[in-house]
Parts: C-alpha cells; sequence; structure tokens
C-alpha cells in the first residue's frame, strides 16, 4: 500500500474535522492500549470511509508536532501490535518513521479491514467522530452487513446447502465465545445464537444460515463431508523410506480444535525418550524432539495450508531419523520461497482461521512460529529444520538430533 505523502498527513493532522486520526505525544504509560484501540477502530471503518486512518506518535492531542526521537525500538514496538495476537484479525498497517515541519514523529497507517469486525482483546471499538468507542449491537450488524459485500478470503466464503445444524453449537457457546469475547461484552450480550455465529463469522448472517468455510473447519460436527481435504495424515515409519515397516498410521479427522488436540496426543505418544545409563549414576532421559517445535510447524502447516479445490491433508511422516511435515499450496501473498520463515514476515491464505487459532489458544503471537522452531531446535541439539517451498506444497524436514 503506498505511503501517504507528508502533504497528505499534514492534511489529515490539521482537519479537525477528521475521525481518521489518532494522537499520541509518546508511547509511555497506556499508549499503547490506547493506540491498539484506535489500530481496531480504523480497521473497522464503521463509517466507510474506505480510506487508511493514521496514528501519529509525536503529535499533540491539539494537532501541534511536537516531535520525538524515533528508535528502531518505537517502530518494532508499533509493528508488533499486527503480530502480538491481541488484535484480530490482523489488520494491515505500515510503520514508519517520518519528518514533518522539521521533526520526527511515528505514522501508523491503518487500511480498512476485509474482513471485520476486528477485535482488540474481544472488544470492538469503532470511530464516533473524533473519540473511540465501543461498538453497539446494531454497529455490530453494520460491520458484519460490510464484510458480506468485500473481496472475502475463502475462509469466509459460505458452504451451501450447509447450515446452522452442521456446527457444534455447544463446543460454541462452552469454549469459543468466551475467549473471542472480553467477559464485560458476553455479560451484556443480549445478542441471539445467529448474531453471535454471525459475528464470530462462523455463519453467513443471521438472515442468510449458510456456514462458512471457517464455521465448518473450526465449529463443523463433520468437517470433511464439505471440505473433504481438511484432515491429517500420520505415519510413524520404521524406517528412512516410505516402503518401510509402517508402525502407526491414522487419518486425524473432526473440526480444528479436536485435530490439533489429537494431533498433539500423537506427537507426544510417539516423542519416546531416549535413556542413557552410561555418563551418570542416575539414567538420563532425552525427548527425540522438543514438542513445542513440532507444535509450532505442524500448527502452522494447518494454518496456512489451502482448503480450496484440493482434496489433499497435511501428511506428517516420522520416520526413524527425521519428520516431514508437507501442507498443500505453496508459499503465499508477500511471502515467498526466498523470505519464508524470516521472523515477524507473514501473511494469510486464511486469516479468519489464523484468528480462530489465535483465540482458541493455539497461536500466540504471529510471524514467529518457524524462528521459534528453529531456535527450540537448536537449542536442543538439533539441525536447522529445512523447507521446500514451491508453487504446490511446503514441507518441513526436521532431522534427529546430531549426536557428540
Amino acid at each position: 500500500m503506498p505511503s501517504p505523502t507528508d502533504k497528505e498527513l499534514l492534511e489529515i493532522i490539521s482537519d479537525i474535522e477528521s475521525d481518521r486520526a489518532e494522537f499520541k505525544e509518546s508511547l509511555s504509560g497506556d499508549a499503547p492500549t490506547r493506540v491498539r484501540e484506535a489500530i481496531c477502530a480504523f480497521a473497522n471503518d464503521l463509517p466507510r470511509h474506505e480510506k487508511p486512518g493514521c496514528v501519529f506518535v509525536g503529535v499533540r492531542n491539539n494537532r501541534t508536532i511536537k516531535g520525538l526521537s524515533v528508535t528502531d525500538e518505537l517502530l518494532r514496538q508499533l509493528a508488533d501490535m499486527k503480530t502480538d495476537g491481541n488484535i484480530l484479525p490482523p489488520p494491515t498497517l505500515a510503520v514508519e518513521k517520518r519528518v514533518l515541519e522539521g521533526k520526527e514523529i511515528a505514522v501508523v497507517t491503518v487500511q480498512p479491514s476485509d474482513s471485520p469486525p476486528v477485535r482488540f482483546k474481544g472488544v470492538i471499538h469503532i470511530r464516533i467522530g473524533p473519540r473511540r468507542g465501543i461498538a453497539t449491537e446494531q454497529d455490530e450488524r453494520i460491520l458484519n452487513e460490510k464484510r458480506r459485500f468485500g473481496n472475502l478470503p475463502f475462509d469466509l466464503q459460505p458452504i451451501p446447502p450447509s447450515s446452522v445444524s452442521d456446527l457444534n453449537l455447544t463446543q460454541f457457546e462452552n469454549e469459543y465465545l468466551p475467549q473471542a469475547f472480553a467477559p464485560e461484552i458476553l455479560a451484556d450480550n443480549e445478542r441471539t445464537p445467529e448474531e453471535r455465529l454471525t459475528a464470530t463469522k462462523m455463519i453467513v448472517s443471521s438472515d442468510e444460515q449458510i456456514a462458512t468455510v471457517l464455521g465448518i473447519l473450526v465449529l463443523g460436527k463433520s468437517p470433511q463431508d464439505y471440505l473433504p481435504g481438511a484432515y491429517v495424515q500420520f505415519l510413524r515409519i520404521n524406517g528412512g523410506e516410505l516402503s518401510d515397516e509402517i508402525l502407526d498410521s491414522e487419518d486425524i479427522r473432526g473440526a480444528v480444535p479436536d485435530l490439533l488436540r489429537r494431533l498433539d496426543e500423537k506427537l507426544i505418544a510417539h516423542n519416546r525418550k531416549a535413556v542413557d545409563f552410561t555418563t551418570d549414576i542416575l539414567e538420563q532421559r532425552t525427548e527425540l524432539y522438543p514438542i513445542p517445535a513440532l507444535q509450532q510447524i505442524t500448527r502452522n502447516a494447518i494454518m496456512h495450508r489451502t482448503y480450496e479445490s484440493t482434496n489433499a491433508p497435511v501428511r506428517v511422516s516420522w520416520f526413524n531419523d527425521r519428520i516431514e511435515v508437507l501442507s498443500p499450496g505453496g508459499a503465499y501473498g508477500t511471502v515467498t520461497a526466498e523470505n519464508f520463515g524470516q521472523p515477524g514476515l507473514t501473511d494469510y491464505r486464511n486469516p479468519t482461521l489464523a484468528e480462530a487459532m489465535r483465540t482458541l489458544g493455539y497461536v500466540q503471537r504471529f510471524g514467529v512460529g518457524i524462528p521459534t522452531a528453529r531456535k527450540l531446535l537448536t537449542e536442543a541439539g538439533h539441525p536447522t529444520p529445512e523447507f521446500e517451498v514451491n508453487d504446490t506444497h511446503v514441507q518441513a524436514t526436521i532431522r534427529s538430533a546430531i549426536k557428540s
């Protein structure tokens, strides 16, 4: 997205009628929280400006430019607001240092979301003239309606002839909602179940109760009836080739939360510990692989895979000397074969599925899964994981620890 020119930024700052600007003298005190609320509100774009909103750090509330020292650390703090998992779905924004009237300021430019409502810590923030506010039920309906006419990603597309009856509503009410919305919002919530499903993007709307791809993936009673490839094929092979003896084989099916839990159980069960009686009086037990690293890579495979126009599953093949994780669908968006896995760099083939996995606690923050796995594997004595990235798939190879 092109950056606003200096002239455009000065016009936004000086326009006292504008509701597309937020001003902070610095990033101290409660400013980080207020900036996140503003980012959320600009992403929701309730007034339908269809133009970016800007957060100015180094500008007073009276719209005079104070200036400040814009360090790399300050820019990093602002950029991390996109990926720290507090704002869902992750907004599209740019962070940069600018010099206006001879003074340094930091500018966060936030694009309107194609997939509102956007929530900060479970609360939908909106812009009401020059101030922020919390969305009412009517505001939320407007944002939901706005989403229906946007250029929706595949995971928000409706799946006819599915309906609310295909979704596990008990799981939705007891597990998903309490994690998706702040307690005070739920306590004051008089929305119907259909309105709640719409707000969380599980169905198209209260009037058009067709399940979305997201709803089927996250809450579906039998997701593979509609998305045949939405499962994980697990193999434990006694050897180094697919043709060797198979010790365990399972097609892990179900909605994403159940699938992830069962896959974790499978990984833990096969992560038998090596026992060393020779180097010490007490026996030493060592896990074959660090489980958190395997979780980062397998969850990335499920989150970023393509679910469109393929019946291929995610494949986890555990050999004696390595684990291979194959995810259908190659690099996406700004992620390429060359920059794959760089810290903080990510794009979303399935942005609302990423939001749901963050809500459910399977993702802590965005853009750090592969770097975290690399770090954990290195600390445990494993070679750096290898990634084959092309137009049709991404394959991760995690090799056994190097023996000293």
